[in-house]
């Protein structure tokens, strides 16, 4: 149980400035989503508890990372996010695939399982 809580430690606040080091660079170590969010959108506030839970699950295989995008529109911008929430993976750089909306935890598990298909 002490591994499973090593694993549940906040999410990253990424933000315009933070960005490259805390989620572009650190993506070369490790693979890294990143929900795109807002405060007033109620599918944000739903999934961002399963997501949560999906990537403590995984144990470290994966980070979390959160844009708060009315105060980011820059970066949501540079990333093209049209709706919220979209939640995009990341490793090595790059961004591998993306999803929008609140889905259950069982797609997302699926989509990182996808992603770490897609970057063997």
């Amino acid at each position: 149980m002490d591994d499973l809580k090593q694993y549940s430690e906040k999410p990253i606040e990424a933000d315009e400035k933070n960005f490259k080091v805390s989620v572009v660079e650190s993506s070369f170590k490790q693979p890294i989503l990143v929900d795109f969010w807002a405060e007033w959108c109620s599918p944000c506030l739903v999934i961002a508890p399963r997501l949560m839970e999906v990537v403590t699950e995984y144990q470290g295989k994966v980070l979390l990372a959160k844009v708060e995008v009315d105060d980011n529109m820059r970066l949501a911008g540079k990333y093209k996010i049209r709706g919220f929430p979209s939640i995009l993976f990341f490793y090595h750089g790059q961004e591998v695939s993306r999803f929008s909306g609140a889905i259950p935890k069982i797609k997302i598990r699926k989509f990182i399982d996808d992603c770490y298909q897609k970057i063997k």
